[in-house]
């Protein structure tokens, strides 16, 4: 009989102490203060302020961690970044995705211990529970936090998006419209490779000035629009090809069948109707992720959940289109395509 190893079993039960490690660093900008530099670990410890009993123990797990390298071994050892923190966790640079993990250390780490209550209830476990308002409607009340947000957001899709731009065949269309576009990212990617097309970017009107900023710095204003409305009052604006990434899973089945409904019905014959999510493999069994996302929509929203491939082309078909494509992307996420 083979001798059984608990390792995968220690590395997910204590998985959270290497989450807390991370998302810590880049609350306190740790990435950010090192940039292209190497520091020893007083240095950088004064430099965040932090007491001199923990500061070994933290940059060495995030060396073991392979989020710093260390040159050397003792107390002159000096701290520098990775390539990949260089180029992710650090604000001086474009390719920022921050934001998000800054979110999920002040807001979904501590919501995430009520993970047993909402599976015994079906119920959100966010600032709703607390008696507070919801996080999204406290966020369009405060244009400052949600212009930080949505930087948030525009960093940790821009890979995605970047990578349907150049997966996908846009060349035979010549319009899009991305709905709950956000930043105006996705429409400018796009816009980028292939200089015919036409995009607008669609989202709630206090988006809209903060989408045409980012569209002017991205140099698509010839290309991109940035226009406003709420998708889930009239029609969607027409398209050729209608994008939604990270939008469906947000809501519950009745909600997904609207959303589904008004693409189809915005779109002509021959169009094209496009998710990114992280989508879940059809038979639930490979992509922890997607399916660790959806925890998440329960703990955020109750009843709104991530789903496969399969049961988006299921919803697609009851409301009349023909024909289906899965296109991976990047890491755990995917594109779900149909076409009218």
């Amino acid at each position: 009989m083979q001798k059984q190893d608990p390792s995968h079993i220690m590395q997910v039960g204590f998985g959270f102490f290497g989450s807390k490690v991370l998302l810590t660093a880049v609350k306190l900008g740790l990435f950010t203060q090192l940039g292209e530099r190497s520091m020893t670990g007083e240095e950088l410890g004064s430099k965040l302020g932090l007491h001199k009993r923990g500061i070994y123990d933290f940059f060495d797990a995030l060396v073991a961690l392979h989020f710093l390298e260390r040159e050397g071994d003792g107390p002159g050892a000096k701290y520098k970044n990775t390539e990949s923190t260089s180029t992710f966790l650090d604000q001086a640079q474009p390719s920022y995705i921050g934001g998000i993990f800054e979110m999920a250390n002040d807001r979904l780490f501590r919501f995430w211990n009520n993970l047993e209550p909402a599976l015994k209830t079906g119920v959100r476990q966010n600032e709703v529970k607390h008696g507070n308002q919801p996080f999204f409607e406290t966020l369009y009340n405060e244009p400052l936090r949600l212009e930080q947000f949505i930087a948030a957001m525009r960093g940790v899709s821009a890979g995605n998006f970047s990578a349907l731009a150049e997966k996908f065949n846009f060349s035979k269309y010549k319009t899009l419209c991305d709905v709950g576009g956000s930043s105006g990212v996705l429409s400018s990617l796009v816009a980028k490779r292939y200089p015919h097309i036409q995009c607008q970017s669609f989202d709630l009107p206090i988006v809209e000035p903060i989408a045409r900023k980012y569209i002017e710095r991205d140099g698509k204003s010839d290309q991109v629009e940035a226009v406003s409305g709420d998708f889930f009052k009239g029609p969607l604006p027409r398209a050729d090809v209608i994008t939604m990434g990270m939008i469906l899973h947000d809501w519950n089945l009745e909600d997904k069948m609207r959303l589904i409904h008004s693409a189809y019905q915005a779109l002509p014959d021959g169009g094209a109707f496009i998710v990114i999510e992280s989508l879940i493999d059809d038979v639930r069994r490979e992509n922890a992720f997607g399916l660790m996302m959806s925890l998440n929509m329960l703990i955020e929203f109750g009843d709104a959940f991530d789903y496969s491939f399969a049961d988006f082309k299921g919803w697609c078909e009851k409301v009349g289109f023909k024909r289906f494509e899965l296109l991976h992307l990047a890491g755990p996420y995917s594109a779900g395509i149909a076409y009218k």
